[in-house]
């Protein structure tokens, strides 16, 4: 699979042509009938060679750090940060291998942190929990810095994601350290930090409405973050997974998902829908239950919500076509809803 990055690269480097490159998109698109942002497409491998690479790169961090942490508790995260940085300026800078690559951003930010909480709890393992959000805060803001420098040297776009996560991670830790860790608190920053990086993703989406750059790249991993957060905080805090669910939550659980799937149609990211299913299938077996189907409430749940996704999926671009049709001047701003003929 090629993407939409590989194509404009081997247009800068004179291997296509302009006009070869257009009508390679312009035929994608008509054999599929539907523009090619419909189809969401995201690099994670570009060969098998990527997942043995992968499980190489997986086995060696991990022996470093137990190794590092059997020496003292910062070694392991910090010798895991060192090797991924160094595996990443050939397999990332040179390679341009995807998953490899990925993984290896993930080894050094997680390292980073983890050799810093060690640290802590090397010197002082007994702190006040508001000394800990408070200090966990300090790491989350070091983490986000080192996703920073870690974009500026390399640029896999799952790194602005994780650089994001890192700074909602600050802006949770030290809400928690002045109110002195209440759950409300917790999830009310969880549902704003996500609804940030929304708007963030959407920054980055609208400056590429035809995702042929790497900026699409970025803005998937930053949807993918943001959808967790926003969906788990708000059907947390509706009480989704109380022992007794009530019908009228539960209503309320499926109506919420209709309107998550209306921004998903929208914006023609998946990542709220499949981040917000495990509420909705509870709150479907809940009704079901309610309704007396107790055998088969499982089942039946299955069938809808699975009929359900499998329609959209089928019927993805005339219903978003119907959506943005509603959305007026927003529309323009959005990924368009029919190919564009490329010159």
């Amino acid at each position: 699979m090629y993407s939409e990055t590989d194509l404009n690269s081997a247009v800068d480097a004179g291997v296509l042509s302009p006009e070869s490159a257009a009508a390679f998109r312009n035929h994608i698109a008509a054999n599929r009938l539907a523009p090619a942002v419909d189809e969401e497409a995201f690099r994670l491998l570009t060969g098998f060679n990527d997942i043995f690479v992968a499980i190489a790169i997986a086995l060696l961090l991990a022996a470093l750090a137990w190794i590092g942490s059997w020496a003292a508790k910062p070694l392991g995260g910090a010798a895991v940060a060192v090797a991924a940085w160094g595996l990443a300026e050939y397999f990332t800078r040179q390679r341009r291998m995807a998953l490899p690559s990925i993984l290896l951003l993930l080894a050094f930010v997680g390292g980073v942190a983890a050799s810093l909480a060690g640290l802590l709890v090397q010197l002082n393992p007994d702190l006040p929990d508001r000394a800990d959000m408070a200090i966990a805060a300090g790491i989350a803001l070091v983490t986000a810095g080192a996703a920073w420098l870690h974009w500026r040297r390399f640029m896999v776009p799952i790194t602005v994601a994780a650089g994001g996560a890192a700074l909602v991670g600050v802006v949770v830790s030290l809400a928690l350290a002045l109110t002195g860790g209440e759950d409300r608190t917790f999830y009310i920053m969880v549902l704003l930090g996500g609804a940030a990086m929304f708007a963030f993703a959407m920054w980055w989406d609208m400056s590429d409405t035809e995702r042929r750059t790497r900026r699409a790249d970025v803005a998937f991993w930053l949807h993918l973050a943001a959808a967790p957060m926003i969906a788990h905080s708000v059907f947390h805090m509706l009480g989704v997974f109380n022992d007794d669910i009530g019908p009228g939550t539960a209503l309320v659980v499926l109506a919420l998902y209709g309107v998550f799937g209306f921004v998903a149609l929208a914006i023609d990211r998946r990542a709220l829908l499949v981040s917000s299913l495990t509420y909705v299938l509870y709150a479907l077996y809940a009704l079901f239950q309610k309704a007396g189907v107790v055998e088969l409430s499982a089942a039946f749940t299955g069938l809808v919500i699975g009929s359900a996704l499998l329609l959209l999926s089928a019927f993805w671009h005339p219903t978003r076509r119907r959506v943005v049709s509603t959305l007026g001047d927003l529309a323009r701003r959005l990924p368009p809803v029919q190919q564009a003929v490329a010159a």
